[in-house]
Formats: C-alpha cells, sequence, structure tokens
C-alpha cells in the first residue's frame, strides 16, 4: 500500500463520516422541524382559546353592566316604595290615634263585650278616659 491509496482510503473515511454526520443532521433537522409544527399548533391552539376567553369575558363584563344598572334602577323604585310606604303608616298612625277612630273601637268593643280595662290597654288609653267615653255614648 502506497500513500496514494493511504490518501484514497483516508478520504473515503473522511466522505463516509461527512456522510454520516449530514444523515445525522438531517434526521435532527426532521425532529426539529415536527417539533416546531407541534408547538405551532398548540400556539394556535392557545390563541383560539385566549380570544375565546377575551369574548367570554366581555360577556360577562357586558351582562354585569347590564345587571348594575338594572339594580340601580331597582333601588330607586325600592326607594320610591319606601317613601311612600312611610307616608302610609304615617296617615295609619295619625288615623288611628284620631279621637273619633279611639271613640269607634271603644264604642264596638264595649258592644261585643270587652271590659274597659281591656279596651284602655288596646287603645293606650287610660281606664278613665276609656270610661269617660263609654259614659259619653250612652248618654
Amino acid at each position: 500500500m502506497n500513500g496514494y491509496s493511504l490518501l484514497v482510503i483516508f478520504l473515503t473515511v473522511c466522505e463516509l463520516a461527512l456522510l454520516l454526520l449530514v444523515v445525522l443532521f438531517f434526521s435532527r433537522l426532521r425532529r426539529s422541524e415536527d417539533l416546531l409544527s407541534k408547538l405551532q399548533k398548540n400556539q394556535d391552539a392557545l390563541l383560539n382559546k385566549l380570544d375565546f376567553n377575551a369574548k367570554l369575558e366581555q360577556e360577562l363584563v357586558g351582562s354585569f353592566t347590564r345587571r348594575q344598572a338594572e339594580l340601580a334602577e331597582l333601588d330607586q323604585k325600592l326607594e320610591q316604595r319606601r317613601a311612600e310606604l312611610e307616608k302610609l303608616v304615617k296617615k295609619a298612625q295619625e288615623f288611628s290615634r284620631s279621637p273619633d277612630f279611639l271613640r269607634q273601637i271603644i264604642v264596638n268593643g264595649s258592644r261585643r263585650g270587652q271590659s274597659p280595662l281591656a279596651l284602655a290597654k288596646a287603645t293606650g288609653l287610660s281606664l278613665d278616659e276609656v270610661e269617660l267615653i263609654l259614659a259619653q255614648n250612652k248618654g
């Protein structure tokens, strides 16, 4: 074996080693491309989910805003009703404390057989006042 044959053998071994390196490089390149493709699919899925979540959040915010407006309107109506009821309660209290109404309660209660003491407790008047009203009604 002369120098030329050794050179040919050396170059052939180098070419085989380079060929092996190229095959390894392309196989790794293919795996990297597959991994990159998977990452892109995952990124697309993530972007779709983020878009869906953003739309859902917008719907929730819109719904919340509408509900807040409805609650404010209901609160205003409730406040109006409260004021009306307070007026009615005041009128009822004034009416229930009117002398004519108390006289009517005492007279009707007496006709039903209630004692003057029970009528005094029911109306908040003294026993003497109840007896005076009953006496005026008889006379």
